[in-house]
């Protein structure tokens, strides 16, 4: 049976953990659906761990469509969630609509935009026209040159302050999950007590409803430093697929992310 955002909904209420990670094509789509991953990100990390870009903006919506499909082609039980790429939104509900829509054609069941107070009335355009919402705050990777880099997010009372003020109203607006990226464990924590809808962490600590990496990361494949919320989940695997599994098995379990994995 298919995961639905009314089957991520439920894990939440009754504290089941939720096992999300990056996909990019069919092959390893079906074996995420195999080893229990519950939802694959088809993410715009793709332009990174994929086109070998430095950063998300340069990935197109065509690029989105196209994997999408990809991993929409391989996934039967698992939902598929697909970013909405740089440019391909930020106009206003309309852009984002079509946009959107060609994702959700293309075989995605949700797509992500990341912004918290600003994309209010475009989540809620969008959630009102049967495009379900899952939001991103905390570090936004395609306003990394705004941030002035990959960092913490939400370290001051007043900066905390806002990222809660922005998941409430992404809720309110219709998402139907929050993700978080790259802030206090603490606060992930009072955030998702604060919420109904479920939410998602990366590097956000252990009290999320559930967990998400980039595969790269998490196989150890992507070059270069590794940042504090990745774990090497092919340590003392013999195999990818064990590799996925250990990584499922953890998430359930409630053992990643630990403190070291953190902030």
């Amino acid at each position: 049976m298919r995961i639905t955002i009314s089957t991520l909904q439920k894990m939440a209420d009754e504290g089941q953990k939720i096992a999300m990670l990056t996909c990019y094509d069919a092959s390893f789509a079906a074996l995420m659906d195999e080893v229990g991953v519950d939802v694959l990100l088809v993410g715009d990390s793709l332009g990174m761990v994929l086109q070998g870009a430095d950063s998300t903006l340069p990935v197109s919506l065509e690029d989105m469509v196209y994997h999408t499909r990809c991993v929409a082609k391989g996934a039967r039980k698992a939902l598929v969630l697909a970013d909405l790429p740089f440019g391909a939104y930020q106009e206003g509900p309309a852009q984002a609509f079509r946009s959107a829509a060609k994702l959700m054609q293309a075989g995605a069941h949700m797509v992500k935009l990341e912004g918290g107070a600003t994309m209010v009335e475009t989540t809620r355009f969008l959630s009102k026209h049967g495009i379900p919402v899952c939001g991103h705050i905390g570090l936004t990777p395609q306003s990394v040159n705004q941030l002035g880099g990959y960092k913490v997010q939400g370290k001051t009372d007043q900066q905390a302050q806002q990222l809660q003020a922005d998941a409430l109203a992404l809720q309110e607006a219709g998402a139907s999950v929050v993700l978080m990226e790259v802030m206090p464990a603490s606060l992930a924590r009072s955030i998702t007590e604060a919420l109904h809808v479920p939410t998602i962490g990366i590097g956000a600590g252990v009290d999320c409803d559930g967990q998400v990496l980039v595969l790269h990361d998490m196989l150890d494949i992507y070059p270069g430093k590794k940042a504090r919320f990745v774990k090497n989940f092919m340590q003392g695997a013999t195999s990818v697929r064990g590799g996925i599994e250990s990584y499922v098995k953890a998430v359930k379990a409630k053992t990643f992310p630990s403190e070291e994995h953190s902030f």
